[in-house]
């Protein structure tokens, strides 16, 4: 991630955070604008020509969204529009997160949206026909929305079921394991906590979790959720991921490790 994008990401936080709490309707109509800027090569770099000014990108925002989407989904679009990005890809990632944010603070506080995730995640990665139907170019999208709602109706909350259809809608080039687990990441972020990826050979005891939890939000120093993957092919030991951190112990990791040492 570039400097500027750095900038623009926190800038465009900072306008959600003065904004407060809004409707999951703002995080659709962001998430919409989202799609049409991704769609069009000509609208994505006039809204992050670095050799145009900040009011002439706002100017451009205010003529092609004004009239079609709600004041506050608007007011965000206004501000990321007002930074430069490192890239336009950048700037597409920025407005998906933050419309994800959004969504996130418009659920009420006993849903848990990042469980809802990644329990989506597994169904699909452990279907190889539906992570294709959902994964695959050649899908329409019209497609990939419908097997969505139909999978998720009355099984997940409003907010879960928008954030999954942009995701389906506007992949970038990532799979749909990576784009749920991303998403899972952010809405845990905007609510106050951590999500680790524990991977293990067999199930951890209750007593194993909460010694681990205790461990890892003190390193952390916030609130951390564990997202529990078995896997016998790390042998032993416990493998955990928190973002772009990992703490590798298993067994399979210290083998390969070892491996390495004997070749070199």
């Amino acid at each position: 991630m570039g400097s500027a994008t750095r900038g623009a990401l926190a800038d465009s936080r900072a306008a959600l955070a003065e904004l407060g709490r809004a409707d999951l309707s703002v995080a659709e109509d962001l998430l919409s604008a989202g799609r049409v800027i991704g769609s069009s090569s000509q609208l994505r770099s006039a809204l992050t020509d670095i050799e145009a000014d900040a009011a002439q990108r706002r100017a451009l925002v205010e003529a092609v969204f004004g009239s079609r989407l709600s004041a506050g989904a608007v007011s965000l679009l206004l501000s990321a529009a007002a930074r430069p990005w490192s890239s336009g890809d950048d700037f597409l990632a920025g407005i998906e997160e933050i419309g994800i944010r959004v969504a996130a603070d418009s659920a009420s506080d006993d849903v848990d949206l990042a469980a809802e995730l990644f329990t989506f995640e597994r169904a699909v990665t452990s279907d190889d026909e539906l992570e294709l139907a959902l994964g695959s170019k050649l899908s329409p999208r019209d497609e990939k929305t419908k097997i969505v709602d139909r999978l998720l109706a009355g099984k997940a909350t409003p907010q879960t079921v928008v954030i999954v259809r942009h995701l389906v809608q506007q992949p970038r080039g990532r799979r749909i394991g990576e784009l749920l687990r991303h998403a899972a990441s952010i809405v845990a972020d905007q609510r106050g906590f951590d999500i680790a990826t524990v991977t293990t050979a067999v199930p951890l005891t209750p007593a194993q979790l909460s010694r681990l939890e205790q461990g890892l939000t003190a390193r952390a120093g916030r609130r951390v959720r564990f997202d529990t993957i078995v896997d016998p092919a790390v042998l032993g030991g416990v493998r955990v991921q928190i973002g772009d951190d990992v703490i590798d112990g298993s067994v399979a990791a210290r083998l390969s490790s070892l491996r390495q040492k004997l070749a070199g």
